[in-house]
């Protein structure tokens, strides 16, 4: 076991961040790690055409509006198309389902900077704590007018956000905003490639006939085998990483993985980003598997941050791709669980950055 003793790291479990409605409009932008996505950086796989058809289809939804050009006659009623690899959708909105690490946070990156003017980019969870924060009236306030926003992770598995997500899209399409949303389906609950299970028609319906569904196709571009494990280090390896770190002046944290687990229930989602700030490299301590679901989903979705800010990860004890027991990778989540398992990979692999 690694004593904190040795050292004195910072560490996550010590931070309690908050983020009120104000900050949190300000950080519905996209990820560094997205800051020059383009539909043109964006690496279709020949193997899956669905692919090159998502991003010609985005193309033309993010393309400015036909301009009308004099013609006809006295001048009117002649229409000038923007040119354009696909016609753009008629519908207000587009829903990009499919599996992890096909590129649908690249297109939906990509979509957002092509389009000109006021515009959103967040993940269901923020929007959802919007609300929360600002109220629902606050919260259309603020995203009325703008011309896209999209929403990255939708969740479809709780009704209540579900139901509250459909009104906001319903009354801010009314008023003229797009959007595109990236789908994040529990296969084995809703069934994948879907927009919805029956269960929930009712409820999302209004929302589903405002977007053009499309299945993205195709396998992980991080190119990973999920059947391997993200790699762990013995405690004298982590000392050295520690040391290392240190001498290099980056910031990097230091936790026992159980104490971080307990940590993420007393902050809301929506704040995780706030736990790493200035982070460098997150060091995790006894690593072990994880039978509560709820547990689990939050690591889900601080993984998620995590990997948005591109920040490495030295663990001891169990690998942290075989932290997801109980059934778990058998049941409703199946998808968060193994996207998170390819994220652990990746960033268990990656440099410190210098």
């Amino acid at each position: 076991m690694v004593s904190d003793t040795q050292h004195n790291a910072a560490r996550l479990v010590d931070r309690r961040p908050t983020i009120s409605g104000t900050e949190l409009v300000a950080t519905l932008v996209p990820p560094p790690q997205f800051d020059r996505a383009s539909f043109d950086s964006y690496r279709p796989d020949p193997e899956y055409p669905s692919q090159d058809e998502a991003r010609e289809l985005l193309r033309a939804f993010a393309a400015p509006a036909p301009t009308v050009s004099r013609g006809g006659f006295f001048g009117f009623g002649k229409k000038k198309s923007a040119d354009s690899a696909a016609p753009a959708p008629t519908k207000p909105g587009i829903y990009l389902d499919g599996g992890f690490g096909v590129g649908k946070t690249h297109l939906l990156a990509a979509t957002w900077h092509a389009t000109a003017g006021r515009k959103y980019f967040g993940t269901f969870i923020e929007y959802t704590a919007l609300v929360g924060a600002l109220g629902y009236s606050g919260a259309v306030g603020v995203l009325q007018g703008a011309r896209l926003i999209c929403i990255d992770e939708f969740e479809l598995d709780d009704p209540g956000d579900t139901m509250l997500m459909t009104r906001l899209i319903g009354d801010l399409t009314a008023t003229g905003t797009k959007f595109v949303a990236t789908s994040n389906t529990p296969p084995n609950a809703l069934g994948e490639g879907r927009f919805a299970a029956a269960d929930f028609m009712r409820e999302i319906q209004a929302m589903s006939d405002r977007f053009v569904t499309i299945r993205i196709d195709g396998v992980d571009y991080r190119q990973r085998d999920l059947e391997s494990d993200a790699i762990a280090l013995t405690d004298d390896e982590y000392r050295f990483v520690l040391a290392d770190v240190a001498s290099a002046h980056e910031r990097m944290t230091d936790d026992d993985f159980s104490e971080l687990i307990e940590h993420l229930a007393t902050v809301h989602p929506s704040s995780y980003s706030g736990l790493l700030s200035g982070v460098q490299c997150i060091g995790l301590r006894n690593v072990h598997e994880l039978t509560d679901q709820s547990s689990a989903l939050r690591f889900v979705a601080f993984i998620d941050r995590v990997y948005d800010a591109q920040i490495p990860i030295r663990a001891t004890g169990a690998q942290l791709t075989t932290i997801f027991g109980g059934g778990m990778l058998d049941g409703g989540y199946r998808k968060k669980y193994l996207r998170c398992m390819s994220r652990l990979n990746a960033l268990t692999a990656s440099e410190v950055s210098q």
